[in-house]
């Protein structure tokens, strides 16, 4: 099937491309399983097809308040000071003072994460701000006195008093800090958790893996089906190399290092492709 919508109609179509079943592919079920999962997780990891931008909500419960405030959750965990756990401890012995030990602290006041999200962008500002939350906000205050009429106010005086009133929320209500790693699954938020109320709902924006099981055009998009085919290709190389020399009736020798060493080259052009073509640049350093 040209365009292949599962697992199956994908490996069948990526051995079509290197000559089954007019010629046998030597690479067994297994291998060729392994490959598919290694191609999906590049493909999640680096292309922007393979990612989708969503916004996840988390309601806060009693536990991430106690385990924020340092005390004792309905789970068992029990922590000291304001969400600090003690991580490890070290002891050396100094000449002429004596053994000096050493004890380290880290937060204990992350959220677990579904394991489908491999980034995390921001939380959104879920407290209330001066400038623009409520009746008595200089927004709405603008907008009462200032704006009565469209025509009140020129277009440009608003934008850059606008502005102005946005710098003010920077420097008053700073965004919340987040730290996330993908291989923790564990969210991090540098908060006062004192501050924080059961049942209140946190905002997070982030990149989710695409499931091909679930869209399932994963299968059908032109980088999964190239790559795929050319790691099929490596694998079979090297999967004859050990044959090298060996001659098969009527004369004809197996050549598994050209193999390999096709397949490779395909999985180095296509990489560089995906670098320069399907992948988002990195941020300019500055200063």
């Amino acid at each position: 099937m040209a365009k292949p919508t599962t697992k199956q109609e994908l490996k069948d179509y990526c051995l079509r491309q290197l000559g089954a079943p007019v010629l046998e592919i030597n690479v067994a079920d297994e291998q060729v399983d392994d490959l598919l999962d290694d191609t999906i997780q590049f493909f999640n990891e680096r292309h922007f097809d393979g990612v989708e931008k969503t916004y996840l909500k988390y309601q806060i419960s009693q536990d991430d308040i106690d385990r924020g405030r340092g005390g004792t959750s309905s789970a068992g965990i029990t922590t000291t000071g304001v969400g600090i756990v003690t991580t490890t401890g070290t002891s050396t012995n100094i000449p002429g003072f004596g053994t000096v030990t050493s004890n380290f602290y880290e937060t204990s006041n992350f959220i677990q994460v579904p394991d489908s999200v491999i980034g995390i962008e921001k939380i959104f500002k879920f407290d209330t701000s001066s400038i623009s939350g409520g009746m008595f906000s200089i927004k709405y205050q603008l907008f009462l006195n200032d704006l009565y009429f469209f025509n009140s106010v020129d277009l440009l005086t608003y934008r850059m008093t606008k502005s102005y009133l946005e710098d003010i929320d920077f420097l008053l209500t700073t965004d919340k800090q987040v730290r996330f790693n993908q291989r923790q699954n564990r969210l991090y938020l540098d908060i006062d958790w004192n501050a924080q109320e059961v049942n209140n709902f946190l905002v997070i924006e982030c990149y989710r893996a695409m499931d091909p099981e679930n869209f399932s055009k994963v299968y059908n998009d032109s980088f999964v089906k190239r790559y795929l085919t050319a790691a099929i290709k490596k694998q079979w190389g090297q999967n004859l190399i050990k044959f090298q020399g060996v001659k098969l009736p009527g004369g004809v020798e197996l050549n598994g290092r050209a193999i390999y060493e096709d397949g490779q080259r395909e999985l180095d052009e296509i990489k560089q492709k995906m670098s320069s073509d399907y992948e988002l640049p990195p941020m300019d350093m500055i200063g």
